[in-house]
């Protein structure tokens, strides 16, 4: 699986491009604030119809536009497929494949397939636990379309239970329907729990030899699902939550409330490990996300490094770019020494400067 082209309009700081991909390296070069980011940003957009940041579809359109598209054609098998994105500022966007447009993004899922690794990531394992449930279910929702089907409803239904809440305050008479909303959650709750947790054993099983390479033989790690409540006791908790819900105004039982935690022995490296082995651990947890995707769709995702080479180590550096293999990759830095330094093959180069585009000298080698 391979993205050979995107093109974007008016989107965020480009008011036309189109940039042609190799199989291969890719590298996007130049200063900051230039639009490197936002290009990654599209792609990651075509393959699950969100941005990484989560920004909303309003905020990417170009200030002085109403709208914005992306175009994508992406090869799979020697088949190409054409995905067209139409961002509107004041409406849902609109999805179309092959010119067929779609009423569902679960129809667009595992057309392209991506890991996105950014700086923010080697943070993961030491930030709040919002981070690491984002993590996973940014994983699972290009993994398993029926997760997508369950968290989305859950997260609907956390909303108008919290809205219900709230009015409660004035109109008590609603806690009558309490009971309603709460046989829904516990229904699309537990879906999400029992997948998290087979998540997390598909993560054991990768993540070991990872790190323990990675760590130089001296660390072991496990990943830990945590959740806050068990399915066979959700419904349970959830009704002696009421209460303290009601007065909260928030809905405090539930996979919403999910954390993973990453042993090294018995050391919880997200509260005792130095920041050495937290990023290591984060490091070995984005490489352990491209061996999943590889190993249930049976095929290559595309990766996506955001500048991440500046954030590490020599070490750690050398350690990324020889697992990258034949994968495709797209990489965005300021310069272009730090991979020559490291003697790692460019295949093609795209200079980015204020929305524009120059394409490099294609073939770039480690003897340049």
């Amino acid at each position: 699986m391979i993205i050979k082209s995107i093109e974007l309009a008016d989107y965020r700081n480009y008011d036309s491009i189109k940039l042609d991909f190799c199989n291969g390296r890719n590298i996007l070069y130049g200063s900051n604030a230039q639009g490197k980011t936002n290009v990654l940003e599209s792609i990651y957009m075509i393959a699950t119809t969100k941005s990484h940041k989560g920004t909303k579809d309003k905020d990417i359109i170009n200030f002085n536009k109403e709208e914005a598209h992306i175009r994508a054609i992406i090869e799979k098998d020697n088949l190409e497929t054409r995905i067209d994105m139409h961002l509107r500022k004041n409406k849902s966007k609109g999805i179309a494949i092959d010119g067929n447009r779609i009423k569902k993004a679960s129809e667009l899922l595992g057309i392209l397939n991506v890991v996105f690794f950014s700086p923010e990531d080697l943070s993961i394992i030491k930030n709040g636990p919002a981070e690491r449930r984002h993590f996973a279910d940014m994983e699972l929702c290009q993994l398993d379309p029926f997760y997508l089907y369950n968290l989305n409803n859950y997260n609907k239904i956390i909303n108008q239970r919290n809205k219900l809440l709230k009015d409660m305050y004035l109109n008590p008479s609603l806690r009558e329907t309490l009971n309603i909303w709460d046989s829904q959650l516990v229904s699309f709750g537990s879906k999400i729990i029992e997948r998290r947790e087979k998540f997390a054993e598909q993560l054991n099983e990768i993540i070991y030899d990872i790190h323990y390479k990675l760590s130089g033989g001296k660390e072991e790690i496990k990943v830990i699902y945590e959740p806050d409540v068990s399915i066979s006791e959700y419904e349970e908790k959830l009704r002696l939550s009421q209460e303290k819900d009601i007065k909260l105004k928030q809905t405090n039982v539930g996979p919403h409330r999910d954390d993973f935690s990453f042993l090294n022995g018995d050391i919880d490296i997200r509260k005792f490990g130095s920041q050495g082995q937290q990023r290591t651990a984060a490091l070995s947890l984005k490489l352990s996300e491209i061996e999943i995707m590889k190993k249930i769709t049976k095929d290559d995702p595309v990766l996506l490094l955001d500048d991440v080479l500046s954030e590490l180590d020599g070490e750690r550096q050398n350690y990324l770019l020889n697992s990258i293999g034949n994968i495709q990759t797209i990489i965005t830095c300021t310069g272009l020494d730090e991979f020559i330094d490291h003697r790692f093959a460019i295949d093609r180069v795209f200079k980015i400067s204020e929305g524009s585009v120059v394409v490099g000298n294609e073939g770039i080698n480690e003897q340049e």
